[in-house]
């Protein structure tokens, strides 16, 4: 039976962790005002729902004390402010991380001090102490790995102290955090990178950071590679308004950082208190751990033991809290403009370049291509000549072929040969009806005999008459066949096995997607590469809707009739369902979740730059699973075979490649059972 759409929407339940990073005005010397601050912000994170808010270094007192963090008044007013806090977070639902000085054993301590629901969880020393430039900490604080008390008294709780504390909801069990304090986090090995390899999905920076020129980008830097490298999120909060400006600045610097993204920032220079919110998947970063075998060498070598704090998250885990998150409708294409420029530059980049390798490698100095006029034959296309002309050879050595059959329209026909002609190849026409004819005949197929049986034997005579051609045709010339079936359709199986569209001696497409691949093309034509004419062909080519043309429809029909959408579905969805389910392993019902949240439709803008308007679609509820049934059935039960005996072929895009011998490898009988079985139980009937 499948679940309620509130559970379904819940983000807890879908394995995402509400966080936040904070930046209270801090009120100099303070500590019962700097509480009171520190509350408001945590009632506004519990109201929406947060597990866990991060305030900054010496939040309680500011940082910018100096000698007065000497003054037992100043202490034992911190000592009240964090009573206040342990008592009025008794009914609030996140754990509160805020940075105090603390007093153990007649040393003085910078510390981060966990809170939550009434109880003092554990308190966490600064390892490093600046001094140098402007800092002096160690004029004031010792070193917190120097101490040897494992346990303190504080605000009548018992709680462990120290640099090795791994905080972990008993509830939640990704649900897991590590803090540090300000130049922790700037060490060659920040102690955060043995709370990582202990356990720690959440890494928690309390920072003061005072703010000179290009300092932002450094943070930036920082903070997005070693969430990146820990495969973990990182919450960093800085010091802001209030500190005092003796002789420096702040700036409120606060950030979110995801494995290398970041999902959420605060304006700096704020005169006001921020709250910087995001739901950190801490589920998908547990898999990539377990992905990356390096990790756990990583833990077994240089790995230190961690004390396990436990407590009880308890956040509800139905009803829908709204999602702090952006999720990308195209998970292979990105929506920044000069990202995507970028990432298009590179892509194209590392075709042309596998190819040229493939061909100086193998002593080959032709290719033999076959062209459809659509979008896959039309980029690899665009590829060959790239690297024909870098290998300084005439693009006469591209031997392309247009190869009608029984459904070919006139508009891709038409297409076919102006590129062609505009890209200055060997151009031919060579008619596949009379070989599709005699094989049909053979077989006694009742084509044959005038019926209109359009079966899947009827498509692929057509599909390996024209790869079996290529292939004699690269013999004759001594010349190899080029590959233009793409990673979306190797995902779906939407490709003739053996002699057919499968095969190849080398496929430039095998790794790029059908959504990456159109805009390779609207890229290639911008940068005007091979001049307008070419241009100008390429993009009408995106235009005509995607088709095998192996089924015939209206006589005379200018375009395609059969077209492959209708029967795999929409590629902006099956290209997320790609995404997720190879690249992050999730599950199927979490998948639905992410395209729901990404598409649906109250939701507008987040485009790539270059995509038309017409070709802005939004989908519901309905529509998204539906298709995700169908990717799951081809996907794990029909088409693994065909991707076990895939050509060579350049890895592409950070989301990997469906290689037998790289990004993935998987029986050839499998069954996608259980992932059907978990889409029906796991995700409601119906959205509204």
């Amino acid at each position: 039976m499948a679940i309620t759409a509130d559970t379904f929407l819940n983000i807890y339940h879908q394995g995402f962790v509400r966080v936040g990073a904070a930046a209270p005005q801090i009120a100099l010397s303070n500590p019962a005002e700097n509480a009171a601050r520190t509350l408001e912000l945590a009632r506004e994170a519990s109201a929406s729902h947060h597990a866990l808010v991060v305030f900054p270094e010496l939040g309680l007192t500011g940082y910018t004390n100096d000698d007065l963090f000497f003054q037992d008044a100043l202490l034992d007013a911190t000592l009240d402010a964090i009573a206040l806090i342990r008592k009025e977070s008794l009914n609030l639902l996140p754990v509160l991380l805020v940075g105090a000085p603390l007093q153990v054993q007649g040393l003085l301590y910078n510390v981060a001090i966990a809170i939550h629901r009434g109880k003092i969880l554990g308190v966490a020393p600064k390892t490093y102490l600046p001094t140098y430039r402007e800092f002096y900490e160690k004029r004031q604080f010792a070193i917190g790995a120097d101490c040897s008390h494992r346990e303190i008294s504080l605000c009548g709780d018992t709680a462990p102290f120290g640099v090795d504390l791994l905080f972990a909801a008993s509830d939640f069990p990704d649900f897991t955090f590590f803090t540090e304090i300000c130049e922790d986090g700037w060490m060659p090995t920040p102690p955060s990178s043995y709370g990582a390899l202990g356990g720690a999905h959440i890494l928690a920076n309390l920072s003061a950071s005072n703010v000179t020129i290009g300092k932002a980008d450094y943070r930036h830097a920082l903070c997005r590679v070693h969430s990146q490298r820990c495969f973990a999120a990182y919450l960093y909060a800085a010091a802001g308004a209030g500190e005092s400006t003796t002789d420096l600045a702040w700036d409120g610097h606060v950030m979110i950082y995801e494995n290398g993204s970041l999902l959420a920032e605060t304006d700096r220079f704020a005169r006001a208190a921020q709250l910087a919110s995001a739901d950190i998947d801490v589920e998908m970063l547990r898999q990539e751990r377990a992905r990356h075998g390096s990790f756990a060498d990583a833990m077994r070598l240089e790995g230190k033991p961690l004390r396990r704090v436990e407590f009880e998250a308890a956040p509800s885990k139905s009803g829908d809290v709204g999602f702090m998150r952006h999720v990308s409708r195209f998970p292979y294409v990105p929506d920044d403009a000069e990202k995507l420029d970028t990432l298009c530059y590179e892509a194209y980049n590392i075709q042309v370049a596998g190819l040229v390798q493939r061909l100086e490698a193998s002593g080959h100095q032709k290719l033999v291509i076959g062209v459809s006029g659509g979008i896959d034959s039309t980029q690899a296309l665009l590829v060959a000549c790239r690297a024909i002309d870098l290998l300084g050879l005439p693009r006469t050595n591209i031997l392309a072929y247009t190869l009608p059959a029984f459904a070919t329209s006139d508009q891709t026909k038409t297409s076919a040969w102006a590129l062609m002609k505009a890209l200055g190849v060997s151009a031919e026409e060579i008619d596949m009806e009379p070989v599709s004819r005699q094989t049909l005949a053979d077989i006694k197929h009742p084509f044959a005999d005038g019926k209109e049986q359009y079966d899947v034997a009827f498509e692929n005579v057509q599909a390996g008459a024209r790869t079996a051609t290529l292939f004699r045709l690269a013999n004759m010339h001594n010349a190899l066949v080029l590959g233009t079936g793409d990673l979306s359709e190797l995902a779906l199986g939407w490709c003739t096995y053996g002699v057919g569209d499968h095969m190849s001696h080398y496929g430039v497409n095998s790794s790029v997607s059908k959504t990456l691949i159109q805009h390779l093309i609207r890229w290639i034509a911008a940068n005007d590469i091979f001049g307008p004419e070419a241009s100008a062909v390429a993009l009408r080519v995106l235009d005509t809707e995607i088709s095998p043309e192996l089924v015939p429809g209206e006589e005379d029909a200018d375009a395609p009739s059969q077209l492959t959408e209708a029967v795999v579905g929409p590629y902006d969805l099956q290209d997320f369902n790609l995404y997720y389910i190879t690249r992050h392993s999730l599950k199927p019902s979490k998948v639905a979740f992410l395209a729901w949240r990404a598409w649906a439709s109250a939701r507008s803008g987040d485009w790539p730059p270059n995509l038309p308007e017409d070709a802005r679609k939004e989908y519901d509820f309905a529509t998204i699973r539906k298709w995700l049934r169908v990717f799951l059935h081809r996907f794990f039960a029909t088409s693994q075979f065909k991707r076990s005996a895939l050509p060579n072929g350049p890895k592409v895009a950070s989301g990997g490649s469906l290689s037998p011998r790289g990004d993935w490898r998987a029986p050839s009988d499998g069954s996608a059972t259980i992932w059907l079985e978990e889409l029906e139980r796991n995700t409601p009937s119906a959205l509204s």
